[in-house]
């Protein structure tokens, strides 16, 4: 089972480390968000990732080509031949392609980029900056059991502020403080997708989560994991921040492994 991993949008831009590495690159616990993604996933067992590179690509390239060097005891023998014998590799059983998908790409244009990397009926898919502690083979159960193209991962995401009640002329005729019944479902990412979904992808102007998504809805092709647990996104300081303090203090929900 392939694991694609959208890695290449420029993104937000959460600290000047950003400005000269792809998000996904930037480190929590000392390693990079997508690093920990990859853990998740290697965790139940799906080892073979497709990384949609693009912006800064390269990177990411360097970053897995120093991993493995790094984590691995090397022999370079000049006089036999020139060859490098590796020694007590250390690595996670991993197959990485990074695939360049463009710069400017859109992020359904990335997974139509990769189709020729899938060669089964069915793959996984998720963003590269977020950590969740979703069982994935429930996951991968949930969405082979409803037999539709699609699955998504909903979370449910709080109100972070009070709610309104605006009548006439702007006059507030009801104010209460945000609570857990304003929790409203979001996409976690974490998607099981049929590969029938790249007749849903036209060109690398394709947001996936904008026209095939809703034509998904539409068409009754289109379903909804419910996960309850812990999942956060790391589009800001604070939310790297918060992961830090998590790994820190030995409570990272994620980090299973």
């Amino acid at each position: 089972m392939k694991v694609v991993l959208l890695a290449g949008g420029k993104g937000t831009r959460i600290t000047e480390e950003s400005e000269y590495r792809p998000k996904p690159l930037i480190e929590v616990g000392g390693m990079p968000i997508l690093w920990h993604v990859m853990k998740e996933y290697s965790y139940y067992g799906f080892n073979e990732f497709i990384i949609c590179a693009g912006y800064k690509q390269e990177k990411i390239k360097q970053w897995f080509a120093k991993y493995f060097l790094r984590t691995s005891d090397i022999t370079f023998d000049f006089v036999s031949g020139n060859d490098v014998i590796v020694h007590h590799r250390k690595t996670e059983p991993w197959k990485v392609t990074v695939v360049d998908t463009g710069v400017e790409t859109m992020t359904g244009g990335r997974i139509k980029r990769i189709q020729e990397y899938i060669d089964g009926d069915t793959f996984m898919m998720t963003y590269g900056d977020g950590v969740c502690d979703i069982n994935l083979k429930d996951l991968l159960e949930f969405h082979e059991s409803h037999g539709k193209i699609a699955t998504l991962t909903a979370v449910t995401q709080q109100e972070s502020k009070g709610t309104l009640d605006i009548g006439k002329y702007g006059a507030v005729r009801f104010f209460r403080e945000k609570k857990i019944i304003d929790a409203k479902p979001i996409n976690a990412g974490y998607m099981v997708l049929n590969k029938e979904i790249f007749n849903y992808l036209a060109d690398d102007k394709t947001v996936f989560e904008q026209g095939p998504l809703e034509r998904l809805a539409e068409e009754g092709q289109l379903m909804s994991y419910q996960h309850n647990g812990f999942w956060q996104c790391m589009d800001t300081l604070l939310e790297k921040q918060q992961l830090e303090q998590m790994i820190a203090s030995g409570r990272a929900p994620w980090k299973k492994w």
